[in-house]
């Protein structure tokens, strides 16, 4: 096969989340394990480090990769989904999985997918804990897909455990209530291992402290170990005041991933840098300041308050959920502009009508769908928010979406491109 036989193999052939939602979901880990016998258990030979959550795991794992690689580490970094190329999902130091490894791996395992029919998922899970171990890398970032206890990346055993946070995502699968969806992102706590938790709510920090002390896992709560003092953006990088307890001076650290909803990731990071230091890991004060000013050049992540364009200014950010959302109305609400305008689609199981509910009603709204069998039809969601007050008109695709915004804004206004990871990965950027 090539590389475009093998891709449409995986795609149509497997059950893909991001396409059909929960029916793709495997809620055990069989298919991964006996992928992983079928390889001689290449996870057993990584060393690594496991990131959950609800918001932000996907900008963490991109931060820590990029300290770890400027550290001189050879550094692995496996997220979902991918925006444009199915292999933005596996790298190593910055460079995209090869297309002839993903065609050999595909046509090695095909008996195998043909008799125990895993998921996509499972099967790029596998995939890249192969080729991670045959470059022999010197750590991998692991990014879970949702939740973490019955997520396919759950059979590592890492240096390093971290969980950004918990919020309302996934409720169908996960539980609903934030008890429940903690509990779940708690299993990817292991016996032994030091965990960082990002941030907490009493509902979910007794959770975390409980499953901490079964598995006599050592917990650190980083927002209980630095806070914020201040920000603010200096030639689109974000410049935060860092303070740490015990320590008299503050750090300020420079960011090229510029939205404000970054310095909750932050304090993140640099506990876990922290926790990585005391495990032995080279880590110093000036990598670290290093790596998270080229994050984006290190790593190729996109669509993180990622500016397309400067008159008007054109944003793509792939929040989706409640709490992500309601992150981007509060980045809008401090970036100078005149009129907002936005460019929203959505998929089916997201919780649209509380999501939509904390949209500003003085936005101009374009309402339009990705090209995915799970996304919710433009004029479906146009009506849902018409309800809650919310104006504008409906487009087939993000691009007609955003040319006719683009064509009915003014040099000073401000359109956002958001509501779903596939929407943003549709947008034909850069348009500058």
């Amino acid at each position: 096969m090539t590389y475009h036989q093998t891709l449409d193999y995986l795609f149509t052939r497997l059950p893909m989340f991001s396409r059909i939602g929960a029916a793709a979901y495997k809620a055990d880990l069989t298919n991964t394990i006996r992928l992983c016998d079928a390889l001689n258990n290449p996870q057993h030979k990584l060393k690594s480090i496991h990131i959950a959550g609800t918001n932000g795991k996907g900008s963490t794992s991109h931060m820590l990769a990029a300290i770890l690689q400027t550290a001189g580490y050879k550094t692995a970094l496996y997220t979902s989904p991918h925006l444009k190329d199915f292999r933005e999902r596996i790298k190593i130091n910055g460079e995209m999985i090869r297309e002839e490894f993903v065609i050999d791996f595909t046509e090695k395992v095909k008996p195998l997918i043909e008799e125990i029919e895993p998921s996509f998922f499972e099967i790029t899970v596998a995939m890249a804990f192969e080729y991670f171990a045959q470059q022999q890398v010197d750590v991998a970032v692991i990014e879970t897909g949702l939740g973490g206890r019955l997520d396919s990346t759950n059979i590592i055993t890492p240096e390093l455990s971290i969980i950004t946070n918990i919020g309302w995502d996934h409720m169908n699968i996960l539980g609903d209530s934030l008890e429940k969806i903690a509990f779940e992102k708690a299993g990817i706590i292991k016996k032994g291992i030091p965990v960082v938790v990002g941030e907490v709510l009493p509902e979910t920090e007794i959770v975390f402290e409980r499953t901490a002390k079964e598995r006599n896992a050592p917990l650190s709560i980083a927002s209980h170990k630095r806070q914020v003092v201040d920000w603010n953006w200096e030639k689109h990088e974000l410049v935060v005041e860092v303070a740490e307890d015990h320590h008299t001076d503050h750090k300020k650290y420079h960011l090229d991933l510029p939205g404000v909803y970054q310095t909750k990731n932050l304090l993140t990071v640099l506990e876990a840098c922290s926790q990585l230091q005391q495990l032995g890991w080279k880590i110093d004060d000036k990598v670290i300041h290093k790596g998270l000013q080229h994050t984006k050049k290190l790593t190729g992540l996109h669509g993180r308050w990622e500016i397309i364009h400067t008159s008007p200014l054109v944003v793509l950010d792939v929040a989706h959920n409640v709490d992500g959302m309601r992150q981007l109305v509060q980045q809008a609400e401090v970036t100078e502009h005149n009129q907002l305008h936005i460019v929203i689609g959505m998929v089916k199981d997201k919780d649209i009508e509380r999501v939509l509910a904390l949209l500003p009603i003085s936005a101009v709204y374009y309402f339009t769908k990705a090209q995915i069998p799970r996304a919710l039809p433009e004029d479906e969601l146009m009506e849902t928010a018409g309800k809650l007050n919310l104006q504008g008109d409906s487009f087939p695709d993000v691009n007609a979406a955003l040319e006719f915004a683009l064509q009915h804004a003014h040099p000073d206004d401000l359109i956002i491109v958001c509501g779903s990871v596939f929407l943003v990965g549709e947008v034909d950027a850069p348009i500058s």
